[in-house]
């Protein structure tokens, strides 16, 4: 019936193969998620620093901040200022936003970290509330701060 000189693979053998692989990549994955998170921070600092560079755009022609304490004003008002400022990023997150206050002369940027353990340190040493976002945990918040 069977040849015994028959070349490839039993049933069983492709099972046992694909079930290790299936093992194998999902470690994998699992193992990935701490590198998620932290090029997700690292992606919120850099649309942070984005935001910055065009407040300061915003201030050098309309000689102040925009006066908002809310995310998305500030985005209303930096992309319908005239100052090249096309899109203002949001979180990576869905239902997660950044933070921003102002006095119209200073300023702060928060954004919430997945990753904490205060890898990804302030740029200043932020440990109060100030223009209204609150930047003291710098284990779960960046903050930038004029």
């Amino acid at each position: 019936m069977f040849n015994k000189n028959s070349k490839g693979f039993t049933f069983i053998e492709l099972l046992i193969s694909i079930s290790i692989i299936g093992i194998l990549s999902s470690v994998v994955l699992i193992g990935l998620g701490g590198f998620r998170e932290r090029g997700q921070d690292t992606r919120r600092i850099s649309d942070l620093h984005q935001v910055q560079n065009a407040l300061e755009l915003y201030y050098f022609k309309n000689a102040a901040y925009p006066p908002s304490s809310d995310w998305a004003t500030l985005q209303s008002n930096l992309e319908n200022a005239g100052i090249g400022v096309k899109k203002v990023s949001n979180d990576p997150l869905p239902g997660e936003n950044y933070s921003y206050g102002s006095d119209g002369q200073g300023y702060v940027l928060r954004a919430k970290l997945s990753s904490g353990g205060g890898v990804l340190n302030n740029d200043n040493e932020i440990d109060v509330t100030t223009h209204g976002v609150a930047c003291d945990d710098a284990s779960f918040y960046y903050c930038i701060e004029f």
